[in-house]
């Protein structure tokens, strides 16, 4: 599979780009560097890459804004690198998109395992297609395509969020901890911040959701953790 896998690599740094590229290639993953946001943006457009691996601190386009431009050609997987281990930004990322997030610095080893873990999420759905269909139609679940419409519009959804969705709406009864969700969407292997799957929910919320403040889908059960409230 990795062979026909491609990640594009944006670090200004060119000597951790190309540490990054020669670990990934070992793996049999095709590998595009590019060194600056304006290049990177040529290059995804070409490359098409099914991954990007996204360093923040680059020299022309402030990266949280690279994130954004690369999101809205198409959602395409982004793990975040940074020097920056404040919580605040890493749940920045998180909100604007990133599937994961890691800091500098880091373990290349690390790296491959979290980038297998994040194309493992998005390539795991080989069911028939079968359509979900819940509150007279108001929210549709198409596991196939992945996609997910709201009130007759589709809705863009992270192959996190997404993941997370799903899962809810194939056990709709069982209530979910948070541990529980980070290891069936996540991955059992994954190190980061407990508090990643409560961006998630509250970014899958904001897009699903009426009434954030009255939620319908996704509901909150304290103490214990989330569970489907759709019918």
């Amino acid at each position: 599979m990795n062979g026909n896998v491609k990640i594009l690599v944006i670090d200004d740094e060119e000597k951790i780009a190309d540490v990054i590229k020669s670990y990934m290639e070992k793996e049999g993953f095709a590998v595009a560097i590019a060194l600056n946001g304006k290049e990177a943006l040529e290059k995804y457009k070409v490359f098409k890459p099914d991954l990007v691996i996204l360093d923040l601190m680059l020299p022309d386009i402030n990266g949280e804004d690279l994130c954004r431009q690369i999101k809205m050609i198409r959602d395409t997987p982004i793990i975040m690198l940074t020097a920056k281990v404040e919580e605040e930004y890493i749940l920045n990322g998180l909100n604007i998109g990133a599937d994961d997030y890691i800091t500098k610095p880091f373990s290349p080893k690390q790296l491959v395992a979290r980038a297998k873990a994040v194309l493992r999420r998005i390539r795991n759905t080989d069911e028939a297609e079968v359509v979900l269909t819940y509150n007279q139609g108001d929210l549709i679940i198409n596991i196939e395509s992945h996609s997910v419409k709201k009130s007759g519009l589709v809705v863009s959804l992270t192959p996190v969020e997404f993941e997370i969705l799903l899962k809810f709406a194939m056990y709709p009864k069982k209530v979910f901890t948070r541990e529980e969700l980070i290891t069936l969407v996540l991955g059992e292997d994954y190190e980061g911040y407990d508090r990643t799957i409560d961006t998630h929910i509250k970014n899958l919320r904001q897009k699903i959701e009426s009434n954030t403040k009255d939620p319908k889908y996704v509901l909150t059960i304290y103490g214990v953790g989330y569970k489907f409230g759709g019918e």
